[in-house]
């Protein structure tokens, strides 16, 4: 007979994968495993949209100047703070059973293993839906995916509004943009494609402050790897247990991995690196939304089935754009 307990089991065995989803979604991806190394995986718990605090510098109320003797010493007040505000986004995945299901696997230990493989699959779609949201711009499936990559680091960085602060007007919001072809005057190659990468990285960089991480697609990732040929570098450590193909690039002062983020399904987009200064980039999971079941037992009302949700619900953001880079074609 069918085990009785069927809605208890539902929500018991989502619970019991949660931890390892959250866990698991973070390991699928090179950016948020670095992120989450990092400790840039930063929860927050309210409001109605992400708050990412930043500094940036306001020419019209800077006070700080040099002086002589008695000079007048200006102490116009000057408080260059802001907050760009993200918008909450939310994912989902069902997870159900129907009765005949229910019927033709009798027993608990039956239930769970059916169980089992639904969650699966619910887990590898939401995991992709979200690692293909961190490089998108925010406007598919209506707006309502993760503003991603393509949004804060914009290969039209003068233009446009991201996390409500207007790229036209203020300077300190752009990223740095480079064009293989328009910039560079040829397609990227693997002669041209370092050089390409130390014009875009040195824009960036202020005193210490530069990338320490490169994110880049198959083409951008196949030419860097054929231009270092018999001098290849390989992965930390570190970086090689993580599970990403990586290798280690030389410029603006210090090491970076470049780090393979396309591969089978991969979704950055084609022809693509991004030069990312993680000390200002947050992945920002609501605490109580973080791959979670959500809502109680979904009995339907016209079928004899039973749907349950595991959702998250968050976004990326950024505290410095102007640290940020794009190579694309």
């Amino acid at each position: 007979m069918a085990f009785p307990n069927l809605t208890d089991i539902v929500t018991t065995t989502i619970q019991n994968r949660s931890g390892k989803l959250a866990d698991n979604t973070l390991k699928n991806n090179a950016l948020l495993e670095y992120l989450n190394r990092r400790g840039n995986v930063k929860p927050f718990s309210g409001g109605n949209v992400i708050l990412q605090e930043l500094m940036y510098n306001d020419p019209n109320t800077q006070n700080a100047s040099s002086y002589s003797g008695y000079d007048v010493i200006d102490i116009t007040p000057n408080s260059p703070l802001t907050a760009p505000q993200y918008d909450i986004k939310q994912y989902a995945a069902a997870v159900t059973i129907s009765g005949l299901e229910q019927l033709m696997n009798s027993g608990k230990e039956a239930i769970i293993d059916l169980l089992e493989g639904r969650m699966m699959v619910a887990e590898k779609q939401l995991m992709n839906q979200i690692s293909a949201g961190v490089y998108s711009d925010g406007t598919g499936n209506g707006g309502k995916d993760i503003t991603g990559l393509a949004a804060a680091i914009s290969t039209t960085p003068t233009t446009g509004t991201y996390g409500g602060i207007n790229r036209a007007t203020w300077t300190f919001w752009r990223n740095v943009a480079f064009s293989a072809s328009t910039d560079g005057g040829a397609p990227a190659n693997a002669s041209n494609i370092q050089s390409y990468m130390n014009r875009t990285i040195l824009q960036t960089v202020r005193g210490t402050d530069s990338p320490d991480l490169c994110v880049a697609d198959n083409n951008y990732y196949r030419l860097f790897l054929e231009s270092l040929q018999a001098i290849q570098r390989v992965t930390t450590e570190e970086d090689a247990a993580a599970g990403f193909s990586s290798l280690a690039y030389y410029g603006a002062g210090k090491k970076m991995m470049v780090r393979l983020d396309g591969g089978i399904g991969g979704s950055i987009p084609t022809n693509r690196m991004y030069f990312l200064n993680t000390d200002y980039i947050f992945f920002r999971p609501h605490r109580d939304r973080n791959m979670v079941p959500i809502g109680g037992d979904r009995q339907s009302v016209n079928q004899d089935a039973i749907v349950k949700l595991v959702g998250w619900a968050g976004n990326l953001t950024t505290s410095g754009a102007q640290f940020q880079a794009v190579l694309g074609a």
